[in-house]
């Protein structure tokens, strides 16, 4: 049998290669609010042939849109994020006008602008939901495995693997905003409420095993025990998520552009989700059991110099 769980320092390893740029990039960048959260408009076009950016955003400067954000996508459409430009007013007339006049005809295809005052009550109750979310799963897990010796252990290890992927779907978005200037919106919070759930979801499935065979005594160890269950419940983790990966990557391949980047941040919360079920959230039960991330966090509590004598 594959010793899965005694290899966790590796797989703890890759997961803090993945995740450690991303929360370099939120603490000194942060995340690219999109108009849901900051307030704005949003501002779709489609125009009879291929249209530069660099020239819409430089017709926008002029009317005092210069920190528009223009994103180009198939069949001649443009996006454009700015601040707020009202529905009938002189200034939308005047960059349709030069539009027109630089580019030919186009179709409005859509037009929304929200208020700050909107924006801020949608992102504070994107907080509060994750908030909730969390102290649901605790909640429920710990009553879920009540009959064993620990419940409260297994709902911290699962809400440390949701946090894993959920700061894994952070991460990489808040590098994307600040290479490619990618905002989150209100459908990225369904995303991660989405990643959320799916990660709980098999997670519990590689618990409730392992709390089966505790019961049957299966091994002699508690480590070993651990490693069988995962082995167990390793195919079918992998199939279930190779078959959501699939339906999201045709999605994301062939849908359309105002989805296309909730459907990728589904794409990696999911496979970041896979990974930890099976290589992170196990092996931290172990690990705690053995005394490892006590010792741990009483190492680094250590002053500096007594580190250095221990080492």
């Amino acid at each position: 049998m594959i010793d899965i769980v005694g290899k966790r320092r590796i797989w703890y390893s890759i997961s803090a290669l993945l995740i450690i740029p991303g929360v370099i990039a939120l603490l000194v960048h942060g995340l690219s609010l999109g108009i849901d959260f900051t307030g704005g408009t949003s501002w779709e076009l489609q125009f009879q042939k291929p249209v530069d950016s660099l020239e819409v955003r430089s017709i926008l400067a002029t009317h005092g849109y210069s920190d528009s954000i223009v994103q180009t996508s198939q069949d001649n459409t443009i996006l454009i994020r700015m601040k707020e430009l009202k529905e009938g007013s002189p200034e939308k007339t005047a960059i349709e006008n030069e539009f027109r006049a630089r580019f030919g005809e186009f179709k409005e295809l859509q037009i929304e602008t929200v208020g700050p005052t909107v924006g801020n009550a949608i992102r504070n109750r994107a907080i509060l939901a994750v908030i909730l979310a969390s102290i649901g799963v605790l909640s429920y897990i710990a009553w879920a495995f009540r009959n064993t010796d620990s419940p409260v252990l297994y709902g911290t290890v699962a809400i440390v693997a949701m946090l894993h992927d959920v700061l894994f779907v952070l991460g990489v978005f808040s590098i994307l905003g600040w290479v490619a200037d990618i905002e989150v919106d209100a459908l990225f919070v369904t995303a991660v409420l989405t990643v959320m759930g799916f990660s709980v979801h098999d997670t519990i499935v590689v618990f409730d095993r392992i709390r089966e065979n505790l019961g049957k005594r299966i091994a002699p160890t508690f480590e070993e025990t651990v490693n069988y269950s995962v082995a167990q419940t390793m195919v079918r983790s992998l199939n279930t998520s190779l078959t959501v990966i699939l339906t999201l990557a045709a999605l994301y391949l062939f849908g359309g552009e105002s989805t296309r980047w909730f459907v990728f941040a589904l794409l990696i919360g999911v496979a970041a989700g896979t990974y930890s079920s099976i290589f992170n959230a196990s092996q931290l039960l172990v690990s705690w059991r053995n005394g490892e991330v006590q010792r741990f966090f009483l190492f680094w509590r250590k002053p500096s110099g007594s580190r250095a004598r221990a080492t």
